[in-house]
């Protein structure tokens, strides 16, 4: 076929865009230890470069979700794919580290010792400099492990899980043991590792972190995904907000005609009222009753929390 000057003055057709991977894709999985079903079918897709809070009362599923997104166990029904990988593939290619809550440490070797013999189990690594910079431990790089508080250990065990540049940090409980100033650095440097373009899942038990500092925030209860949203999405999804005023000698009775009321504190003379219609409730507080001083607040992420996940949870193993 003969070409045309239009043909060969025509650029060329662009090539198809290609979508990453996500970091994380879990479909349908599920995780049983006999009789106990600790994973119910659980879909998850987390894209590169969020921070992702991973919540739920103990016994929820978390830890065992972890164990298959790292391939240390094997799912009973579903697939875990960590970057379009089996777990083991990804972890292979230094994809992913995790920081987990207790083991891993030689008691009898410095902090700068351990993080230069972590590095030297890759082919690839960061300079131990870097590493002990980032992760806020260089003015305790000569201490030994064992007399490193559990924070400083914890911040270790974090300072190991960078030593191979992972694209996936999985955090289990990373701040325990942290004092305040040491969990906000802390977090000042994972998002500083997000914005570069690393995904981090953590698992805590502290619910101001997953608020402050999370992207977002997955709810788990009895092994099933029951809320996935922004910090602010899930209060809501926890619905109502907490009507404050003073009212001197108010008592139950006084109380019984509120509307939309789903619980009611009385401390001295100060009355609290939970509802889903905190107008409703303020307008018949200053209308009918001697209720002064009213302030309406929104409710907390451990107030969703406690109404999301209120649920007698199962064993896990």
């Amino acid at each position: 076929m003969a070409l045309t000057t239009s043909d060969l003055l025509s650029p060329p057709a662009p090539a198809p865009t290609r979508t990453p991977p996500e970091a994380i894709a879990l479909a349908g999985l599920t995780k049983s230890f006999g009789p106990v079903h600790a994973v119910r079918g659980i879909d998850l897709s987390i894209r590169q470069g969020e921070v992702v809070a991973f919540l739920g009362p103990n016994g929820a599923g978390k830890t065992t979700t972890i164990d298959l997104i790292l391939g240390l166990a094997e799912p009973t029904g579903g697939s875990a794919r960590v970057f379009g990988l089996e777990p083991h593939e990804a972890i292979r290619r230094g994809l992913v580290s995790a920081v987990m809550q207790t083991g891993g440490l030689l008691k009898d070797l410095t902090v700068a010792e351990t993080i230069a013999y972590t590095a030297s189990l890759f082919p690839h690594s960061l300079r131990v400099e870097d590493v002990l910079r980032t992760a806020g431990l260089e003015a305790i790089a000569a201490r030994q492990i064992g007399k490193c508080s559990g924070g400083e250990q914890q911040r270790v065990r974090f300072g190991m899980a960078l030593v191979s540049d992972p694209e996936l940090i999985i955090l289990d409980e990373p701040t325990t043991g942290m004092d305040v100033s040491t969990r906000r650095a802390f977090w000042e440097n994972i998002h500083a590792d997000a914005q570069r373009g690393r995904t981090v899942l953590f698992a805590t038990h502290y619910l101001e972190e997953a608020d402050l500092y999370a992207d977002r925030v997955v709810l788990v209860r009895r092994g099933q995904v029951v809320a996935d949203g922004t910090s602010a999405e899930i209060k809501a999804l926890g619905a109502g907000r907490s009507v404050r005023a003073t009212w001197p000698g108010a008592s139950a009775g006084d109380l019984a005609a509120l509307p939309a009321v789903e619980s009611v504190d009385i401390i001295g003379d100060t009355v609290t009222v939970h509802t889903s219609d905190s107008d409703a409730v303020a307008r018949h507080l200053l209308t009918t009753t001697p209720a002064r001083d009213l302030e309406i607040t929104a409710r907390g992420l451990e107030d969703a929390f406690v109404a999301l996940t209120a649920d007698e949870p199962t064993e896990e193993s």
